[in-house]
């Protein structure tokens, strides 16, 4: 299969996984609240249930095409293209009927759209070098994120409980997404399969706690959002790919703004 063939693979990636945390959502809402102190009763709970294991499957579905897609086309190229997921999500969580969605959530989506096609855009035409990177530096910016997740979801921020938990299961998978990545440079890099599982696990968990505490586009548009916009950043953090020279530059900067906007529009507390 060729590079755009991978390309295609992360489109339909991004389809199958936003469309299967919306039946996740649908099903969680509608059991006891699970508790993440109790891992093996959550998960049995969880596995007892139709609906979500069908979810789930999708979700792991969109995984493995995420997988296929990382083998043919650089990281932040995958990403890009992937960021389609929350528009998809919007369609979604709105039963397929957009004019469902307030204002605000509106807005959200367009402005993560808009972000995420601006980073794709600058990405166009430029050549991406997945060089395997430093293990120090790929210690230390994987453990900034696992740490930064675990204290959106145990600390008091300025910021409503759901959208705190969606943002921290997107930093979670986000992580793993970047395991995955390094884990298909083979050789020791097969290594990072290891703790992959872990933190799939965790993003999984704050996910369902998260689609307890609120909508499936605020917390599941979050957790699209951090999955996309982080693992692009890595690809220049980690793997040595370049910020675009000229216009390209300004577009890769005005969408990593936009992101931002887009998640401070999620994130804000309803009025009451």
């Amino acid at each position: 299969m060729t590079f755009a063939g991978g390309l295609v693979l992360s489109f339909l990636s991004a389809i199958a996984i936003n469309w299967s945390w919306t039946r996740e959502h649908d099903a969680i809402a509608a059991m006891p609240e699970l508790s993440l102190r109790r891992p093996i009763e959550t998960a049995r709970s969880l596995l007892r249930n139709r609906a979500w294991l069908v979810g789930f499957g999708g979700e792991s579905a969109g995984w493995l095409l995420y997988v296929a897609a990382l083998r043919l086309a650089p990281l932040s190229l995958v990403q890009g293209v992937g960021a389609s997921g929350i528009a998809a999500l919007a369609i979604f969580s709105a039963g397929g009927h957009p004019s469902r969605l307030t204002r605000r959530e509106r807005g959200a989506v367009g402005a993560g759209v808009a972000g995420l096609a601006l980073l794709a855009l600058s990405l166009v035409d430029t050549t991406q070098v997945d060089r395997k990177p430093s293990p120090y530096g790929v210690a230390i910016w994987l453990g900034a994120l696992v740490v930064a997740a675990l204290a959106l979801t145990g600390a008091h921020v300025r910021i409503a409980r759901a959208p705190a938990l969606g943002l921290a299961a997107g930093l979670a998978l986000a992580t793993g997404d970047i395991l995955s990545k390094l884990g298909v440079f083979g050789g020791i890099w097969a290594v990072a399969f290891v703790p992959l599982f872990a933190v799939y696990a965790l993003g999984t968990g704050l996910l369902q706690k998260a689609f307890q505490a609120g909508g499936a586009l605020t917390t599941a548009g979050l957790a699209t959002l951090a999955t996309n916009a982080v693992p692009i950043a890595s690809g220049f953090v980690l793997f040595d790919e370049r910020v675009p020279a000229g216009w390209r530059g300004v577009l890769q900067m005005l969408g990593f703004a936009t992101l931002i906007g887009s998640a401070v529009l999620l994130a804000r507390r309803p009025r009451d």
